[in-house]
């Protein structure tokens, strides 16, 4: 071995060690791109979720105000009250006309109900209701009207 070859193997084993430090860090480069998507990836589901979050505030929202709506909306109140003997009063004490009140059980002894009546709010109608034996007077009034078309069951006093 010649001193003249020194210099050709300390470069060897200085490109050998370059070379290792260039794998070294092509590899942590990889790793960087391989964490850079995947935080890519999971701010992309995130921006997801937020907007579904948002949509489902939204919807919560718009429900809230619906309800709050139909709360506000005015209603039929309808109830009935005896007066004396057979007579007896539908007594209408909420905030809208009740239009078009039909009696679906009035029986053959009922004098009043055999038309359909409106009633105002806070109003009243008198109607009289006897029953016989053949035909008792019914324990309630099945009654539909205008914007209610599922009967409403009102038990006689």
């Amino acid at each position: 071995m010649d001193w003249g070859d020194i210099p050709a193997w300390l470069a060897f084993a200085l490109s050998g060690g370059a070379l290792w430090v260039s794998i070294k860090a092509r590899g942590d480069g990889k790793k960087n791109a391989d964490a850079s998507a995947t935080s890519a990836e999971a701010s992309l589901r995130s921006a997801v979720a937020a907007e579904e979050a948002l949509a489902l505030q939204r919807q919560e929202a718009e429900a809230r105000r619906a309800a709050e709506e139909e709360a506000a909306r005015p209603r039929v109140a309808l109830r009935i009250e005896w007066v004396k003997g057979s007579k007896y009063r539908i007594v209408n004490s909420g905030d809208a006309v009740a239009a078009n009140i039909r009696c679906l059980n009035a029986n053959a002894f009922s004098r009043g109900l055999t038309e359909p009546i409106s009633l105002e709010r806070h109003t009243a109608h008198e109607f009289i209701m006897s029953g016989s034996m053949q035909e008792p007077k019914p324990p309630y009034l099945r009654l539909v009207w205008d914007g209610q078309e599922e009967p409403v069951h009102l038990l006689m006093p």
